[in-house]
C-alpha cells in the first residue's frame, strides 16, 4: 500500500483548506486511516482516524474538533481531512496513514500504523 498526500499549502488564519490521501497497490476499504501532524520543533501528533468497513468509528484530537472532518470514499480509494477555521497552530507537515488493525483507531494515537505518507505543509499565516 503506497499512500500520497495533496492539497496542502498556505492559508490565511480563519481560512479553509482540504487534505487528501490517494492509495494505491492496495484497496482502502479493509484499512483504518489516521491523520498526524508534525509542527517544527514538536513531536508528531494524532489528529483524527476514521475505521474501515464504512468508516463507522471517528476520532478527533480535541485542539480539532469541530474545526476539522475527516471522511473516506472507498471507490475512489481516497480519504479527506476538510480544516476550517484555521489557526496559525494548525501550521505542520501532515500526514496520512493506514493500518489494517480493525480497531486502531481506539488507539492510533499510541499503536504505531503500517504504512505512511510522505506528508503535505499546511501553513496556516496572515
Amino acid at each position: 500500500l503506497q499512500l500520497v498526500e495533496s492539497g496542502g499549502g498556505l492559508v490565511q488564519p480563519g481560512g479553509s483548506l482540504g487534505l487528501s490521501c490517494a492509495a494505491s497497490g492496495s484497496t482502502l476499504d479493509s484499512y483504518a486511516i489516521g491523520w498526524f501532524r508534525q509542527a517544527p520543533g514538536k513531536e508528531r501528533e494524532g489528529v483524527s482516524c476514521i475505521s474501515s468497513g464504512g468508516g463507522h468509528t471517528i476520532k478527533y484530537a480535541d485542539s480539532v474538533k469541530g474545526r476539522f472532518t475527516i471522511s473516506r470514499d472507498d471507490a475512489k480509494n481516497t480519504v479527506y481531512l476538510q480544516m476550517n477555521s484555521l489557526k496559525p497552530d494548525d501550521t505542520a507537515i501532515y500526514y496520512c496513514a493506514a493500518s489494517l488493525w480493525f480497531d486502531w483507531c481506539s488507539t492510533y494515537v499510541s499503536i504505531p500504523p503500517g504504512f505512511w505518507g510522505q506528508g503535505a505543509q499546511v501553513a496556516v499565516s496572515s
